[in-house]
């Protein structure tokens, strides 16, 4: 009788086996990884500055290179990177991921190799570390962005790059914080991630499990010089908006309500005899300006923005960089006790290189070779740049889409200097300079970007 009774793993060995999680878990990852890969991408930079020369006490410059990571955000070939990683570079070359292979890890490695390109500077968002490039190539696989406002502490995130220089590397980990201030007197917001990250991880994604953007991933805390488990991103809401700033203008449209807002201290609410010691204060008002037609007072304790809780300066900073002209604010503040709700429009805070553009014409100040529209150095203008270190030549107002303008890496705020050797002061001589030039001629501009001269070289269509 005993013979002719199984035990019972052997009738559950001949049924279908159960799936194993960590086999799913295993190979959702594997698929994430596989769909994200060809959004990222290395960015070289090679410039000039000082290098050590084994103590020697004499300032010594030389070729430098650095590695970074950047992400497709456009089909079109724009890419976001750091602003500090393109910072300085007189060229740049973007590395687009390779096909991959599933035939083998070697075979992959192989067709992996990557395609590199020459890319420009769109535009530069020093105040929030971000940077947009361009290529030439069309086609390219891009990540969409996340909803920031969805992201949850401890959900599960992938950090993407090359960090050390080590193409297409990922490291998984979760949210260790979805807003974090390193900084209490700077207004920026990070998320912070435990996920790996190292030195040439700047620049790259940040995702989720649905393979879409969550931030950039811009710095680590460390004494070390290796990851600690500290590392902190721009988060995509800020991302999308500066993507699509930089795109039309080449920097950062910040928007504004007219008032001035101080961090409540202790000692502050104990000589106004506030109801709180935390939180912001309106301490001043632009007369006329949107906050005071609302109704906003000096004294008022701002208390939520849209129903969000605003208890520091940086977050509420960080909310109106992430909000343009037209928005507007449903904004709660408490005044003598009582709470009172304002509808607070938001305009855009100027910008001199926005104030340069007023000055030109499409037609007077078109440099048609370059595909720009130039301003020539005049008293007026250089109080415009602030870092200009030599007060001749053609300021770049805004460039201009021509097809049968050539290739040339300009953006707006750069200053022309000379051409080809010749120094340029007015718009006449430099159209003239380019006149002067066969097609196909070769070209090399002085220019000056922040206060750093470089020299760019390209052919006359």
């Amino acid at each position: 009788m005993c013979l002719l009774l199984a035990p019972a793993h052997t009738a559950r060995a001949d049924s279908e086996p159960a799936a194993d999680p960590l086999r799913q878990f295993s190979a959702s990852i594997e698929a994430l990884v596989t769909r994200v890969s060809p959004s990222v991408v290395q960015v070289l930079v090679t410039g000039y500055g000082p290098v050590d020369e084994g103590g020697n006490a004499d300032l010594v410059v030389g070729k430098q290179r650095s590695l970074a990571s950047g992400v497709i955000v456009d089909a079109d070939g724009y890419i976001v990177t750091n602003a500090h990683v393109v910072n300085g570079g007189q060229r740049i070359t973007v590395v687009l991921p390779g096909t991959t292979s599933d035939a083998s890890p070697i075979r992959s490695l192989a067709a992996g190799r990557g395609r590199a390109v020459d890319a420009r500077v769109v535009g530069i968002a020093r105040e929030v570390d971000l940077a947009l490039l361009k290529v030439d190539v069309t086609g390219l696989p891009a990540l969409p962005f996340a909803d920031y406002d969805t992201l949850r502490q401890g959900e599960l995130v992938f950090a993407f790059g090359s960090p050390e220089g080590l193409r297409n590397s990922v490291t998984m980990g979760v949210v260790s914080a979805v807003a974090r201030q390193p900084d209490a007197d700077h207004p920026m917001v990070y998320i912070q991630t435990d996920a790996p990250i190292n030195h040439g991880n700047s620049g790259g994604p940040l995702v989720n499990v649905g393979g879409a953007l969550v931030g950039i991933n811009t710095f680590i805390l460390s004494e070390s010089g290796g990851s600690q488990g500290l590392g902190f991103a721009i988060p995509s809401a800020l991302v999308d908006v500066a993507y699509r700033h930089l795109r039309a203008y080449g920097h950062l449209h910040q928007g504004q309500i007219g008032a001035n807002l101080q961090t409540i201290t202790p000692s502050l609410a104990r000589g106004l005899r506030l109801s709180q010691d935390w939180g912001v204060i309106v301490s001043d008002l632009l007369p006329g300006g949107p906050a005071d037609v609302a109704g906003l007072r000096v004294g008022d304790i701002i208390v939520s923005i849209d129903r969000r809780p605003m208890d520091s300066l940086p977050l509420l900073a960080f909310y109106l960089y992430a909000r343009g002209a037209g928005d507007h604010l449903e904004l709660a503040v408490l005044r003598r006790g009582d709470r009172l709700v304002l509808d607070v429009p938001v305009i855009e805070r100027p910008h001199e290189l926005d104030r340069l553009a007023d000055r030109v014409d499409p037609d007077d100040n078109l440099i048609r070779q370059l595909g720009i529209l130039g301003v020539a150095i005049t008293d007026d203008t250089v109080p415009m740049i602030p870092s200009l270190r030599a007060p001749a030549g053609v300021i770049v107002a805004a460039r201009t889409q021509d097809p049968h303008a050539a290739d040339v890496s300009l953006s707006a705020g750069d200053v022309i200097h000379s051409v080809n050797g010749a120094a340029i002061a007015t718009l006449q001589e430099l159209r003239a300079a380019l006149d002067n030039l066969e097609p196909h001629s070769p070209v090399v501009l002085q220019i000056e970007r922040d206060g750093v001269f470089s020299f760019v070289a390209f052919e006359l269509d």
